[in-house]
Protein backbone atom coordinates (compact mmCIF):
# COMPACT_ATOMS: atom_id res chain seq x y z
CA UNK A 1 0.00 0.00 0.00
CA UNK A 2 1.05 3.46 -0.67
CA UNK A 3 -1.91 5.45 -0.83
CA UNK A 4 -4.57 5.81 1.44
CA UNK A 5 -7.37 8.39 1.09
CA UNK A 6 -10.91 9.10 2.34
CA UNK A 7 -13.09 11.02 0.11
CA UNK A 8 -16.79 12.04 0.05
CA UNK A 9 -18.07 11.27 -3.50
CA UNK A 10 -21.16 12.90 -4.00
CA UNK A 11 -24.38 11.12 -4.94
CA UNK A 12 -24.09 9.19 -8.83
CA UNK A 13 -20.14 10.13 -8.73
CA UNK A 14 -17.73 7.18 -9.46
CA UNK A 15 -14.86 5.82 -8.19
CA UNK A 16 -12.94 4.24 -10.99
CA UNK A 17 -9.22 3.04 -10.32
CA UNK A 18 -6.43 0.99 -11.68
CA UNK A 19 -5.04 -1.78 -9.58
CA UNK A 20 -6.19 -3.68 -6.75
CA UNK A 21 -8.99 -1.64 -4.82
CA UNK A 22 -9.62 -1.41 -0.66
CA UNK A 23 -12.53 0.71 0.36
CA UNK A 24 -14.37 1.13 3.22
CA UNK A 25 -17.91 2.82 3.68
CA UNK A 26 -18.14 5.16 6.44
CA UNK A 27 -21.41 6.80 5.69
CA UNK A 28 -23.65 6.53 2.26
CA UNK A 29 -24.48 3.63 0.37
CA UNK A 30 -22.92 3.15 -3.40
CA UNK A 31 -23.46 0.45 -5.88
CA UNK A 32 -20.12 -1.95 -6.76
CA UNK A 33 -20.65 -2.90 -10.08
CA UNK A 34 -18.73 -5.80 -12.21
CA UNK A 35 -18.36 -8.53 -14.93
CA UNK A 36 -20.52 -10.58 -12.30
CA UNK A 37 -23.47 -8.30 -11.49
CA UNK A 38 -24.19 -5.28 -9.21
CA UNK A 39 -23.52 -5.12 -5.15
CA UNK A 40 -24.91 -2.56 -2.38
CA UNK A 41 -22.51 -1.73 -0.08
CA UNK A 42 -23.35 0.27 3.41
CA UNK A 43 -21.85 1.81 6.00
CA UNK A 44 -19.70 -0.33 7.40
CA UNK A 45 -19.01 -2.58 4.63
CA UNK A 46 -15.65 -2.90 3.06
CA UNK A 47 -14.79 -4.53 -0.59
CA UNK A 48 -11.28 -5.97 -1.66
CA UNK A 49 -10.79 -6.17 -5.74
CA UNK A 50 -8.34 -7.94 -7.22
CA UNK A 51 -5.91 -5.97 -9.95
CA UNK A 52 -7.65 -8.08 -12.46
CA UNK A 53 -11.33 -7.52 -12.07
CA UNK A 54 -12.76 -4.42 -14.01
CA UNK A 55 -15.44 -2.33 -11.25
CA UNK A 56 -17.16 0.86 -11.09
CA UNK A 57 -17.95 1.59 -7.10
CA UNK A 58 -20.71 4.62 -7.79
CA UNK A 59 -22.13 6.33 -4.38
CA UNK A 60 -25.86 5.96 -4.03
CA UNK A 61 -26.17 9.04 -2.11
CA UNK A 62 -23.45 11.48 -1.13
CA UNK A 63 -20.82 9.11 0.35
CA UNK A 64 -18.17 9.40 2.82
CA UNK A 65 -15.57 6.47 2.61
CA UNK A 66 -11.53 5.32 2.28
CA UNK A 67 -9.85 3.78 -0.01
CA UNK A 68 -6.59 2.60 -1.20
CA UNK A 69 -4.38 0.77 -3.44
CA UNK A 70 -4.35 -2.38 -1.50
CA UNK A 71 -1.84 -4.48 -3.72
CA UNK A 72 -0.63 -7.57 -1.79
CA UNK A 73 -2.64 -8.01 0.89
CA UNK A 74 -5.60 -10.82 -0.06
CA UNK A 75 -6.93 -13.54 2.50
CA UNK A 76 -5.27 -16.92 3.12
CA UNK A 77 -8.06 -18.43 2.06
CA UNK A 78 -9.08 -18.83 -1.73
CA UNK A 79 -12.01 -15.98 -2.75
CA UNK A 80 -13.25 -14.49 -5.56
CA UNK A 81 -13.16 -10.62 -6.96
CA UNK A 82 -15.07 -8.46 -5.37
CA UNK A 83 -15.13 -9.32 -1.86
CA UNK A 84 -17.61 -8.03 0.12
CA UNK A 85 -17.18 -7.76 3.74
CA UNK A 86 -20.46 -6.79 5.88
CA UNK A 87 -19.95 -5.44 9.01
CA UNK A 88 -16.18 -5.06 8.48
CA UNK A 89 -16.46 -1.27 10.50
CA UNK A 90 -18.22 -3.18 13.82
CA UNK A 91 -15.88 -5.93 13.70
CA UNK A 92 -12.24 -4.16 13.21
CA UNK A 93 -12.82 -0.77 14.96
CA UNK A 94 -9.12 -0.29 15.66
CA UNK A 95 -8.44 -0.72 12.11
CA UNK A 96 -11.26 2.00 11.33
CA UNK A 97 -10.11 4.70 14.08
CA UNK A 98 -6.74 4.08 12.50
CA UNK A 99 -7.63 4.53 8.89
CA UNK A 100 -9.94 7.42 9.61
CA UNK A 101 -7.46 9.38 11.87
CA UNK A 102 -4.39 9.59 9.86
CA UNK A 103 -4.78 9.01 6.48
CA UNK A 104 -2.08 8.91 4.04
CA UNK A 105 -2.49 12.48 2.35
CA UNK A 106 0.95 13.17 2.25
CA UNK A 107 2.61 11.39 -0.86
CA UNK A 108 6.62 10.26 -0.04
CA UNK A 109 8.52 7.41 -0.55
CA UNK A 110 6.61 3.83 0.51
CA UNK A 111 7.20 3.70 4.50
CA UNK A 112 6.74 1.27 7.16
CA UNK A 113 3.59 3.35 8.52
CA UNK A 114 1.76 2.48 5.09
CA UNK A 115 3.47 -1.10 5.43
CA UNK A 116 1.70 -1.09 8.97
CA UNK A 117 -1.83 -0.46 6.79
CA UNK A 118 -1.11 -3.07 4.95
CA UNK A 119 -0.59 -5.45 7.09
CA UNK A 120 -3.42 -4.50 9.53
CA UNK A 121 -5.99 -4.28 6.72
CA UNK A 122 -5.08 -7.16 5.47
CA UNK A 123 -5.08 -8.88 8.82
CA UNK A 124 -8.42 -7.94 8.85
CA UNK A 125 -9.22 -9.09 6.01
CA UNK A 126 -8.09 -12.47 6.20
CA UNK A 127 -9.79 -12.82 9.66
CA UNK A 128 -12.78 -12.23 8.35
CA UNK A 129 -12.56 -14.19 5.17
CA UNK A 130 -11.91 -17.92 7.14
CA UNK A 131 -14.03 -20.28 6.50
CA UNK A 132 -16.65 -21.02 9.14
CA UNK A 133 -15.68 -24.02 10.12
CA UNK A 134 -11.78 -23.36 10.63
CA UNK A 135 -12.61 -20.26 12.86
CA UNK A 136 -14.51 -22.74 14.83
CA UNK A 137 -12.12 -25.31 15.35
CA UNK A 138 -9.74 -22.62 17.04
CA UNK A 139 -9.48 -23.16 20.74
CA UNK A 140 -11.80 -20.67 22.90
CA UNK A 141 -10.17 -17.72 23.26
CA UNK A 142 -7.26 -18.80 20.57
CA UNK A 143 -6.37 -16.16 17.83
CA UNK A 144 -4.57 -16.27 14.58
CA UNK A 145 -1.42 -14.80 13.65
CA UNK A 146 -3.88 -12.35 11.76
CA UNK A 147 -6.63 -11.40 14.38
CA UNK A 148 -4.90 -8.47 16.18
CA UNK A 149 -7.30 -5.94 17.02
CA UNK A 150 -4.68 -4.96 20.04
CA UNK A 151 -2.20 -4.08 17.45
CA UNK A 152 -4.63 -2.25 15.46
CA UNK A 153 -6.01 -0.29 18.72
CA UNK A 154 -2.60 1.03 19.73
CA UNK A 155 -1.77 2.13 15.91
CA UNK A 156 -4.68 3.92 15.84
CA UNK A 157 -3.81 5.40 19.22
CA UNK A 158 -0.60 6.57 18.23
CA UNK A 159 -1.67 8.26 14.83
CA UNK A 160 -4.22 9.99 16.91
CA UNK A 161 -2.28 11.69 19.35
CA UNK A 162 1.36 11.22 17.90
CA UNK A 163 2.85 13.92 20.28
CA UNK A 164 1.95 12.47 23.80
CA UNK A 165 4.86 10.92 25.53
CA UNK A 166 4.64 7.35 24.61
CA UNK A 167 6.10 4.92 26.41
CA UNK A 168 6.45 0.92 25.49
CA UNK A 169 5.26 0.29 28.68
CA UNK A 170 2.18 2.94 28.16
CA UNK A 171 1.39 1.59 24.73
CA UNK A 172 1.29 -2.20 26.90
CA UNK A 173 -0.90 -0.88 29.40
CA UNK A 174 -3.29 0.36 26.64
CA UNK A 175 -4.19 -3.36 26.05
CA UNK A 176 -3.84 -5.15 29.34
CA UNK A 177 -0.59 -7.00 27.56
CA UNK A 178 3.36 -7.13 28.89
CA UNK A 179 5.99 -5.60 26.88
CA UNK A 180 7.28 -8.23 25.11
CA UNK A 181 3.89 -9.62 24.44
CA UNK A 182 3.20 -6.46 22.26
CA UNK A 183 6.48 -6.34 20.92
CA UNK A 184 5.94 -10.08 19.40
CA UNK A 185 2.50 -9.11 18.01
CA UNK A 186 3.78 -5.99 16.33
CA UNK A 187 6.39 -7.67 14.86
CA UNK A 188 4.04 -10.66 13.93
CA UNK A 189 1.54 -8.17 12.33
CA UNK A 190 3.46 -5.30 10.98
CA UNK A 191 6.96 -6.61 10.66
CA UNK A 192 8.12 -3.56 12.72
CA UNK A 193 8.56 -3.09 16.74
CA UNK A 194 5.98 -0.51 18.57
CA UNK A 195 8.80 2.28 19.08
CA UNK A 196 9.71 2.07 15.62
CA UNK A 197 6.21 2.72 14.25
CA UNK A 198 5.42 5.30 16.79
CA UNK A 199 8.53 6.59 14.90
CA UNK A 200 6.62 6.32 11.55
CA UNK A 201 3.75 7.48 13.17
CA UNK A 202 5.50 10.74 13.94
CA UNK A 203 7.18 11.40 10.62
CA UNK A 204 3.53 11.07 8.50
CA UNK A 205 2.34 13.07 10.63
CA UNK A 206 5.43 15.82 10.52
CA UNK A 207 5.07 15.63 6.58
CA UNK A 208 2.02 16.57 6.70
CA UNK A 209 2.28 19.42 8.90
CA UNK A 210 5.56 20.41 6.84
CA UNK A 211 2.99 21.08 4.05
CA UNK A 212 1.66 23.77 5.90
CA UNK A 213 3.56 26.97 5.16
CA UNK A 214 2.48 29.05 7.94
CA UNK A 215 3.65 26.37 10.37
CA UNK A 216 6.80 27.23 11.65
CA UNK A 217 9.30 23.74 11.99
CA UNK A 218 9.63 24.50 15.94
CA UNK A 219 5.71 23.67 15.84
CA UNK A 220 5.56 20.70 14.36
CA UNK A 221 8.62 19.52 16.39
CA UNK A 222 6.39 19.78 19.46
CA UNK A 223 3.10 18.93 17.64
CA UNK A 224 5.12 15.42 16.96
CA UNK A 225 6.27 14.61 20.02
CA UNK A 226 9.86 16.38 20.64
CA UNK A 227 11.46 18.45 23.00
CA UNK A 228 13.77 20.38 20.81
CA UNK A 229 13.86 21.21 17.07
CA UNK A 230 17.45 20.07 17.29
CA UNK A 231 16.17 16.14 18.17
CA UNK A 232 13.31 16.74 15.69
CA UNK A 233 15.44 17.80 13.16
CA UNK A 234 18.40 14.83 13.30
CA UNK A 235 15.31 11.91 13.95
CA UNK A 236 13.80 13.74 10.57
CA UNK A 237 17.06 13.18 8.83
CA UNK A 238 17.84 9.89 9.18
CA UNK A 239 14.59 8.78 7.91
CA UNK A 240 14.76 11.61 4.94
CA UNK A 241 17.95 12.07 4.55
CA UNK A 242 17.50 16.00 4.66
CA UNK A 243 16.26 18.50 7.15
CA UNK A 244 12.48 18.83 7.57
CA UNK A 245 13.30 22.43 6.24
CA UNK A 246 14.79 21.36 2.88
CA UNK A 247 11.99 18.61 2.25
CA UNK A 248 9.15 21.06 2.95
CA UNK A 249 11.32 23.40 0.26
CA UNK A 250 11.76 20.07 -1.92
CA UNK A 251 8.45 18.41 -1.39
CA UNK A 252 6.19 21.20 -1.64
CA UNK A 253 8.29 24.32 -3.25
CA UNK A 254 7.67 26.39 0.00
CA UNK A 255 10.53 29.26 0.52
CA UNK A 256 13.00 29.20 3.21
CA UNK A 257 11.93 30.38 6.30
CA UNK A 258 13.16 33.70 7.44
CA UNK A 259 13.35 35.51 10.71
CA UNK A 260 9.91 37.31 11.49
CA UNK A 261 7.95 39.61 14.08
CA UNK A 262 6.80 36.69 16.17
CA UNK A 263 3.87 38.90 16.77
CA UNK A 264 2.93 39.32 13.05
CA UNK A 265 3.21 35.66 12.58
CA UNK A 266 0.55 34.93 14.80
CA UNK A 267 -1.72 37.20 13.02
CA UNK A 268 -0.97 35.77 10.00
CA UNK A 269 -1.42 32.04 10.77
CA UNK A 270 -3.63 30.35 13.09
CA UNK A 271 -2.30 27.53 13.68
CA UNK A 272 0.73 29.71 16.13
CA UNK A 273 -2.16 31.07 18.57
CA UNK A 274 -1.82 28.32 20.90
CA UNK A 275 1.54 28.04 22.14
CA UNK A 276 2.69 24.18 22.23
CA UNK A 277 3.49 22.11 24.89
CA UNK A 278 7.26 20.86 25.46
CA UNK A 279 7.05 17.18 24.98
CA UNK A 280 9.78 14.75 26.51
CA UNK A 281 11.95 13.23 23.35
CA UNK A 282 10.82 9.39 23.04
Amino acid sequence: MTTLKREQLPADAALVRSGALWALILSGAATLETAGGRQTVLPGDAVLVDPRTAYRLTADVDTDLVYGDLRREAPATPWSSPLVLRGFGDEHRGVVALVTTCPLSVQCKADRFAEAYAGLIGAAISAMSRPAEAVGGQADGARGPADDPEVAEVVAALAASPGEPWTLDRMAGLVHLSRSALTERFRRVTGHSPMRMLREVRMNRARTLLTKQCLAVTRVAFEVGYGSVAAFSRAFAADHGVSPLAWRVSAAGYPQERPADPRRHRRTCADQQQRPDAVPVQ
